[in-house]
């Protein structure tokens, strides 16, 4: 089966995010063992979970991209923002976590509190109204 590119990485990244979702999941259980608390610090506990929620959500973008009217470049550009930040976000909550901070990453205001959040809201919502549009598009007008 021949797929469209953007299809393709979406599925990618999807796989990739669902494998981390489950390699957090050691990670979150080797500390919950460890701890007397038997807990898992705050942001391992987000990695894990935030891992296998963006994973699915990667695949309810590769079934809707897969109906897009969109150019390539499009297709690319209307899943790319969205993946980037999935990627990016679990990256950062992992970072914390390796880190083991305890306290809200957003209680200091900075860049990633800030403007990495501004861009995280213009392209995901972004990326998803374009996937959106081109499905309703090629579904419900033609």
């Amino acid at each position: 089966m021949i797929l469209p590119l953007a299809v393709k990485i979406s599925l990618l990244v999807s796989g990739l995010l669902l494998l981390n979702g489950m390699i957090t999941g050691v990670w979150k259980y080797a500390k919950i063992m460890s701890s007397p608390e038997h807990k898992a610090p705050v942001y391992v506990d987000i990695a894990h979970r935030t891992s296998f929620f963006y994973s699915f959500a990667s695949l309810v973008i590769a079934a809707l991209i897969a109906f897009s009217p969109f150019s390539v470049f499009w297709q690319l550009v209307s899943v790319g923002f969205p993946l980037a930040y999935f990627v990016l976000t679990i990256i950062g909550y992992v970072n914390e976590g390796i880190l083991n901070r305890t306290e809200n990453m957003f209680s200091e205001r900075n860049f990633i509190t800030t403007w990495f959040m501004y861009g995280l809201i213009v392209g995901e919502i972004g990326g998803l109204v374009l996937i959106l549009y081109g499905f309703i598009y090629t579904q419900f007008t033609q």
